[in-house]
């Protein structure tokens, strides 16, 4: 595994840990690092950072969601990349910033200089990086939910497949409706819980389903909302982060395990 031809020296990596991570899943950032340390890079975690500002833009609130971009932006300009383990976190960095400051043509610049360096894990991993093994093992059965903000903002499907087609012992067994939204959505899943209930239920019954040990996936506010559901229905299958699985770092219980 071989840092871009383009530097000289290793890329200096910027991580954005994101809310979710950093409060209820810190494996989450701790496996990102390993897999872009092993990968050659070299990989720092700004203080300075705060939430992406998601919650705040959502909920049509610009003045405090450009308040927050500038400061994510002036945290984040010394690195070569910035990479996030969340989809939706970065889409917000990639999509949304630029369009936030669009009425303040030098933050708007320095926004669109931003969202040039930003990428998922995956992506980062197999579209810039190039990686072409991984020192990984795990014995299960695996299904995998596509999150709507990779997917549908960012292109996030073949990159995490072809990563865990290296996992040793691991299978793939795709659900139905893979790309169907779980039902979180942010505050989607407050606003409308009973709409957001029948989409997770749909969403467990497909997992299951599949007969998967696991469903794996991108997002952390996705994979709580799916743990969350599998618990209430007294369902087994474990609930991991993709980067937890392809960094050898599944030992502590999984997400939602042990919850009631």
């Amino acid at each position: 595994m071989v840092p871009p031809s383009t530097h000289a020296s290793p890329p200096r990596v910027g991580l954005f840990v994101t809310c979710l991570i950093d409060l209820f899943r810190p494996n989450v950032g701790f496996a990102a690092v390993k897999l872009m340390e092993n990968a050659g890079c070299i990989v720092e975690v700004p203080r300075a950072q705060s939430c992406c500002g998601q919650p705040a833009y959502n909920n049509g609130d610009q003045r405090t969601t450009a308040r927050i971009a500038r400061q994510v932006i002036a945290a984040f300009e010394p690195f070569d990349y910035v990479v996030a383990a969340s989809g939706s976190c970065i889409g917000m960095l990639k999509e949304h910033y630029p369009r936030v400051l669009m009425g303040d043509k030098k933050w708007k610049v320095r926004a669109e200089d931003l969202a040039a360096r930003c990428h998922e894990l995956t992506t980062f991993l197999v579209d810039i990086i190039g990686i072409s093994d991984l020192d990984a093992h795990f014995t299960s059965t695996v299904t995998y939910h596509d999150s709507c903000s990779g997917l549908r903002e960012l292109g996030i499907k073949t990159q995490p497949r072809a990563l865990l087609s290296r996992v040793h012992g691991l299978q793939l067994k795709e659900m139905t409706d893979s790309e169907v939204c779980c039902g979180f959505g942010g505050t989607f899943c407050i606003k409308y819980p009973k709409i957001s209930e029948r989409m997770v239920s749909d969403k467990t019954a497909n997992i299951l389903s599949t007969g998967a040990d696991c469903i794996l996936g991108g997002d952390m506010g996705c994979l709580m909302n799916i743990a969350g559901r599998l618990c209430r229905e007294g369902n087994p299958v474990k609930v991991y982060h993709v980067a937890e699985v392809l960094a050898g770092m599944t030992d502590q219980p999984a997400i939602g395990e042990g919850e009631s």
